[in-house]
């Protein structure tokens, strides 16, 4: 999700609730430590220089029970973080303290900030010698016409 699609979600937000790809909600007494922009320059395996820029949101839970961070509050900081430090409209990702520092993509669904699971990849598959992932097809899923052969249908 890019950050004005965040920002368009929040308006009109009565809360903000954030839930873990496990189904467990981030505290209600969060707090979001950071707002940000991240640029990672780097070269994948294969040796193409890459650039990388996302929008960072840290949150964090405290022990102050009675914290409650309202939408238009989270909109305030990151209106003020895009005058401040240039932050542009970009990706959101998602720190959040697991057993470590968790990074997560982000959803809307039904009024709650989904974390979205990531993972890491191979951008250079092709230099790396890593086949392309075969395409499942259901065999009940193809037609009587595509598994049989007429004569001089050229299938043979």
């Amino acid at each position: 999700m890019k950050l004005s699609e965040f920002k368009n979600q929040l308006t009109g937000l009565e809360n903000l609730q954030f839930e873990l790809p496990n189904g467990e909600r981030v505290p209600a007494h969060f707090h979001v430590t950071e707002v940000g922009q991240i640029t990672k320059k780097f070269i994948d395996c294969g040796g193409t220089i890459r650039d990388e820029r996302v929008v960072n949101f840290q949150l964090w839970k405290a022990n102050d029970y009675d914290h409650r961070l309202h939408p238009e509050k989270l909109l305030n900081i990151i209106n003020l973080s895009e005058s401040k430090l240039g932050i542009q409209d970009d990706e959101i990702e998602v720190e959040y303290q697991g057993d470590t520092i968790g990074k997560y993509g982000i959803e809307f669904k039904n009024g709650i900030f989904n974390l979205t699971s990531t993972q890491t990849d191979c951008l250079a598959k092709d230099d790396c010698g890593i086949p392309p992932a075969k395409i499942k097809v259901s065999m009940a899923s193809l037609s009587e016409e595509s598994t049989s052969c007429t004569p001089g249908g050229g299938c043979c």
